[in-house]
């Protein structure tokens, strides 16, 4: 009997960078190592599309749900496989198997506008004018009504953490009985090289890395706290990403006298990103918790443990779930500037100490091929 083919929605995918692009390749390529054929529909990247041997990758999406319904009429697809909540809508109009994979913001604050065609020539940039909050405001209110009704009809909904489980129940209890919280899987690349030396390097190097676009991130935080530790303790401080907070980041950076001891990477090749966690000796990231903006998971904490590598976080959202005390990182109750500057004193000063080799074990219990499994039973189910 021949395996389904699977046909993956995706908005985000590489060669855009993020964590549901990261989500979305993982999960492709799990799927399509186990011998499931497997079709990608995506958006026009002006990069092209990767190569992914076995996957049959089709930039076609145009995040209007009039124009998108045409991919249902694909020859060959057996079940569909949503990357994105707002995809949901395909449960309506197919008979066929649809999963649904959330990951929080997509549901919380819907970011594609499939279902306000209004909107739409705002593009992805729309969330970030203020000139646009009313419109986004009365968007928001449309979607989550569009959501509370396409989301309990998918076959199965696949939660990227317990806790992003709990947020779409509380908010749409109709999804009770059809959410599995399947997790997220690690990024292989990132376990391919040796670890570092068990010591500490000196100075301490200190890492972050995010979209420079959020304000929930909580960089500036950081940044101040670092700030009163300055003549205490000898430390560098990279932060990788971009974004339109980077110029405000920097400038503070030079205000707190930073500027010597922060380095602002912008975006980064992923073998220099590994080596740069190689070589580093804390993650710090310490995003706070938005009534429509959360961290579901955080992937990046769980590529600094493969790595070797320590996380600072907050004990808040998906985040509790992707570092384990004392294993493979500590907490912050509470993302405040005097809470973390205590946190990374702590550590700075030594009194806080971890084995490379505990944080890769740790980040090697999340597979890919984990999260497949919890799926492929619905990819077969009848409707």
């Amino acid at each position: 009997m021949s395996l389904p083919r699977v046909g993956i929605v995706s908005p985000e995918f590489p060669p855009d960078i993020g964590g549901v692009e990261n989500y979305a390749l993982g999960y492709v390529r799990a799927l399509a190592g186990m011998g499931y054929p497997v079709t990608v529909f995506t958006c026009r990247h002006p990069k092209g599309e990767i190569d992914l041997p076995g996957v049959d990758i089709r930039p076609v999406l145009k995040l209007r749900r009039v124009l998108d319904r045409k991919l249902l009429e694909t020859p060959g697809i057996d079940a569909w496989h949503a990357m994105n909540a707002a995809y949901a809508w395909i449960a309506e109009e197919t008979e066929k198997p649809v999963v649904v994979s959330v990951h929080g913001n997509d549901f919380l604050r819907a970011y594609q506008p499939v279902t306000a065609p209004a909107l739409d020539r705002f593009g992805p940039l729309w969330r970030f004018e203020s000139r646009l909050r009313p419109l986004e405001r009365a968007w928001r209110g449309h979607t989550t009504r569009k959501l509370q009704k396409w989301l309990p009809k998918a076959t199965a909904i696949l939660t990227n953490s317990r806790y992003t489980e709990r947020v779409l129940l509380g908010k749409i209890p109709a999804c009770r009985g059809r959410t599995i919280p399947a997790l997220v899987g690690g990024d292989p690349f990132f376990l391919e090289l040796p670890l570092a030396g068990g010591e500490r390097h000196s100075p301490v190097r200190l890492a972050t890395v995010a979209r420079l676009s959020e304000p929930r991130k909580n960089i500036h935080l950081v940044l101040e706290a670092l700030a009163r530790l300055q003549d205490r303790y000898d430390f560098r401080y990279t932060v990788v990403g971009d974004g339109h907070l980077r110029p405000e980041l920097e400038g503070l950076a030079q205000k707190l006298r930073l500027a010597d001891r922060v380095k602002f990477a912008g975006s980064l090749e992923r073998e220099t990103l590994r080596r740069m966690l190689l070589e580093s000796d804390l993650f710090v990231l310490t995003p706070s918790v938005l009534p429509h903006s959360h961290e579901g998971f955080g992937l990046v904490y769980l590529e600094a443990a493969a790595c070797g590598v320590p996380s600072l976080a907050a004990r808040l959202a998906g985040a509790a779930e992707a570092v384990a005390e004392g294993e493979s990182g500590f907490f912050v109750e509470k993302p405040e500037t005097e809470a973390i500057a205590s946190a990374l004193g702590a550590f700075l000063e030594g009194r806080i100490r971890y084995s490379r080799r505990r944080c890769r074990e740790f980040a090697k219990r999340f597979t890919w091929e984990k999260v497949v499994q919890k799926a492929l039973p619905f990819y077969a189910e009848k409707r």
